[in-house]
């Protein structure tokens, strides 16, 4: 498969993962070839994506900052030249999903109706109560991060680790930057694969 078509095709994923202080863990997942051999990889150089999402200068940085911290502690060195060993990509997005939030109230005793008892005519079982219930909808961002890493003397993908994350539009920078940090530590905690024999 050509590079091109390779890169178009990947270009299908969503992702960005930056900010998020929310309850909800980080989710990570990732898939390899298993027949390549991940030891002989030393040095990587960043290319794009053709028809990924683009991102601004900052958080473009904040990204490959956060991978290239990664990849160093895996022992892996970024290069500029033209014959590196892996080419690394990322591919972010961020989608929306509705959340319609709702609880009930009971109103027996204090409202409306009668509870069981005793009356003229024995023990009475029924009652009249209302149930009401009520709800709010509103919209859960969810970030996404796509890492791939690419043969180039085989024109394949070789590695994609997904990482996301609820996000919290309000999140300052600063948490931000540490949410990813810790999202790319946990993405690239197994690297490089070890394929089962």
């Amino acid at each position: 498969m050509k590079m091109r078509t390779l890169l178009a095709t990947t270009a299908l994923t969503a992702l960005t993962l930056l900010a998020a202080s929310t309850a909800r863990a980080q989710d990570v997942r990732y898939n390899f070839d298993k027949n390549t051999d991940f030891t002989k990889f030393k040095t990587y150089k960043w290319t794009t994506i053709k028809d990924a999402q683009t991102v601004n200068n900052i958080t473009d940085k904040n990204i490959k900052d956060a991978v290239n911290a990664q990849l160093a502690t895996k022992g892996l060195t970024q290069t500029d030249g033209d014959n590196p060993d892996l080419l690394v990509a990322y591919q972010p997005a961020v989608g929306q999903e509705k959340e319609f939030s709702s609880y009930s109230s009971s109103m027996g005793g204090g409202g409306w109706g009668y509870g069981p008892g005793w009356g003229a005519g024995g023990w009475y079982g029924g009652g009249m109560q209302s149930t009401m219930t009520s709800g709010q909808t509103s919209t859960i961002y969810i970030g996404q991060l796509a890492v791939d890493m690419y043969d180039p003397a085989n024109k394949d993908l070789v590695w994609r680790g997904v990482a996301s994350k609820q996000l919290d539009p309000k999140a300052k920078p600063e948490k931000q930057q540490k949410n990813l940090t810790k999202a790319m530590t946990k993405l690239f905690k197994n690297f490089p694969p070890t394929p089962k024999k």
